[in-house]
């Protein structure tokens, strides 16, 4: 379980265990190093319902890793402070805490998502009605469908990692599949 003091100082809601970020380099001789270390930094949502925590961005692909320009592009994202669900031409490594009965609202991002649980299980619904419980090491390929999460557990918070990539237009049937963000996300839209 997380310090409950790290936790406030870091803005975590949930009891799960604190995550840590570790970024690779080199150095002058070429060698491999720690670049950077820290704690994930939490962002909480819809009555501290949920929790966000942006690990990693890309904002080019491939990335560009020479002199430094992808560490230099996720911390220009980073405060910029519009970073929506999907980093148009990138990528956004974000881990998701679910508040113990909570269901976050039907959305679609415009963007090709992998999501793996890592803590709890979570029901997966679709707007075809389908329901799918994913527990720990389920894997989701969201390929720009209209979805929702749900922690059905009283008691315990649900933890997923998900690694967003922005996807061309999807249409389908001559529709437009674009991002919905739904009615809770908190979010800006995406802009892709």
């Amino acid at each position: 379980m997380a310090d409950a003091s790290s936790s406030k100082d870091n803005g975590q809601l949930s009891n799960l265990p604190q995550l840590h970020r570790f970024v690779t380099g080199h150095n002058s001789d070429g060698k491999a190093i720690v670049h950077s270390h820290n704690d994930f930094e939490w962002k909480p949502y819809d009555n501290n319902n949920l929790a966000f925590s942006v690990a990693y961005t890309t904002s080019e692909f491939p990335p560009n890793l020479n002199s430094d320009a992808d560490v230099k592009a996720h911390a220009a994202v980073m405060e910029g402070g519009q970073l929506g669900l999907v980093n148009p031409r990138g990528t956004v490594l974000r881990c998701v805490d679910f508040a113990p009965g909570y269901a976050c609202g039907m959305h679609r991002t415009q963007s090709l998502d992998y999501g793996i649980v890592l803590e709890g299980e979570v029901d997966m619904v679709l707007d075809s009605g389908e329901v799918h419980t994913m527990k720990r090491g389920d894997v989701a390929v969201q390929r720009a469908t209209q979805h929702q999460w749900v922690n059905k557990s009283k008691t315990d918070w649900c933890r997923m990692i998900f690694v967003l990539q922005d996807c061309k237009p999807l249409e389908v049937a001559g529709q437009a599949m674009g991002e919905d963000l739904g009615s809770n996300s908190g979010l800006p839209p995406s802009g892709n």
